[in-house]
């Protein structure tokens, strides 16, 4: 027989282990939350940097003012909604300030001013944090994603209601190539 002492002890094993099963699961969760806010902090970075751009360059393209007009509604919707519409505004984001930049070649002033080129710096730079961010992001829901389906975690996963989170992707359109023509 076996005493009442080695069961206690196998109970507390087995409530220590279930305790830190449940314990790693809320921990990439919080990793995989904290990495949707950084993107997050980076987007509204760049949201806030946008209307100096604007300014900025309005004087110089006053032809290509719906470059201007179409860079500003997009960065509306960088605001609100869900994850999905947030990448997508993102992504087009993106491509609408590649053709401002690349509109602005034709612009030796605006190309030469100061100004310009410091929000140009600091929008390459918030550029290159929301790729590391999202990055860091589908990484930390790929690890998430995997804890919750493996053996043991995924019994507790479901038990406790963690669901499997969306990589940030792009899609169609977004995975061409950019063409830029002057």
């Amino acid at each position: 027989m076996v005493s009442t002492t080695v069961w206690i002890v196998i109970a507390a094993v087995v409530v220590l282990f279930l305790i830190y099963l449940y314990n790693s699961l809320i921990r990439l969760r919080m990793r995989v939350n904290n990495a949707w806010s950084q993107i997050d902090v980076q987007l509204k970075r760049r949201y806030d940097l946008i209307p100096n751009l604007i300014e900025a360059v309005k004087g110089y393209m006053k032809h290509e003012k719906g470059v201007l007009e179409n860079v500003t509604k997009m960065r509306a919707s960088l605001v609100s909604g869900t994850m999905q519409d947030k990448a997508k505004a993102s992504n087009q984001i993106t491509e609408a300030l590649k053709s401002i930049f690349a509109v602005a070649e034709s612009y030796p002033q605006l190309k030469a001013s100061e100004n310009f080129k410091q929000l140009q710096e600091e929008l390459s730079g918030t550029e290159s944090k929301i790729a590391y961010a999202r990055q860091f992001y589908n990484d930390s829901v790929m690890e998430y994603n995997q804890a919750i389906q493996v053996f043991p975690k995924n019994i507790f996963a479901k038990l406790f209601a963690f669901h499997q989170r969306e990589f940030f992707e792009t899609k169609g359109k977004e995975r061409e190539n950019v063409k830029v023509s002057f």
